[in-house]
């Protein structure tokens, strides 16, 4: 790629707590979430050339129907540049899963951006524009979310370098579907506290309507209860859930056995930002 190459890891997000508060008149959800980033995800590659483009590869490739109109894309052209981009995304990320695959795909490019040229002042209602979780993911740093997401507090975060466990059942999840089959009833707002706090006295308020749609959670949930976590818990919107461990051993412990048992589930383990 020569010296000019530019490199970011889109880092999978999950939702250590999600609140979900009310349904707005715009369509969208109040929500009350904590924010956080595993150290991996999807991997994107860059070089100065004569126009945009955007090439995907990956296992998870597939997914995504549009390469012009995913969000990589789409953040390209939201951010004024004097030079054009030739980006190669290697989606590792399962699509449709709550971990905001294309929202840290569009972080990870404008951090690209960034590094080339800055970004423009108005950046983050720029990224809002794109979608709730986008603002959050340019930064990928633990935070709190409120409104639908792109309203960002920072956060206590006690819990960088935490072993996690990410388990999905390859059974891809929209996200409009799960709001929908929320029922409206507000269990109350995201608590106080350091993340630890948060993410032990929180919940996930789309878990319910997300089994609703997809059963197999309710397995990954049970797969991952049956290890050493301190934590096991949904992200986002599903299908993808988490677990927390105090050390790797009992991450990669957990692991293995979830690999034995169901060889078809898609992994990640890696640590929290």
């Amino acid at each position: 790629m020569g010296p000019l190459a530019l490199t970011e890891t889109a880092y999978a997000k999950i939702n250590l707590a999600l609140h979900v508060r009310k349904r707005r008149a715009d369509g969208y959800h109040e929500l009350e979430t904590l924010f956080a980033f595993v150290d991996a995800g999807d991997s994107l590659t860059a070089k100065i050339c004569d126009r945009d483009r955007v090439t995907t590869v990956g296992e998870f490739a597939g997914g995504i129907d549009d390469p012009l109109g995913n969000l990589v894309a789409k953040a390209l052209a939201a951010v004024p540049r004097a030079q054009s981009l030739d980006i190669t995304l290697e989606k590792n990320l399962p699509v449709a899963a709550g971990l905001g695959g294309g929202s840290a795909d569009a972080g990870a490019v404008f951090r690209m951006i960034e590094n080339l040229q800055g970004l423009p002042d108005d950046w983050m209602e720029r990224a809002a524009k794109l979608g709730a979780d986008v603002p959050s993911c340019v930064r990928s740093e633990t935070a709190i979310g409120r409104g639908t997401g792109t309203q960002l507090e920072a956060a206590d975060n006690d819990l960088a370098g935490t072993p996690v466990l990410l388990v999905n059942p390859r059974v891809p999840l929209a996200t409009g579907p799960v709001f929908k089959a929320w029922d409206g009833a507000d269990r109350g707002a995201l608590p106080g506290g350091s993340a630890r706090e948060i993410a032990i006295d929180g919940r996930n308020d789309l878990t319910a309507p997300a089994l609703s749609l997809c059963p197999s959670i309710c397995d990954v949930l049970a797969a991952l209860d049956a290890g050493d976590a301190w934590l096991a818990r949904m992200s986002g919107s599903g299908a993808t859930c988490f677990a927390l461990y105090d050390d790797e051993a009992a991450r990669d412990a957990a692991s293995e056995r979830i690999a034995a048992a169901h060889p078809d589930w898609w992994q990640l383990a890696g640590k929290l930002r």
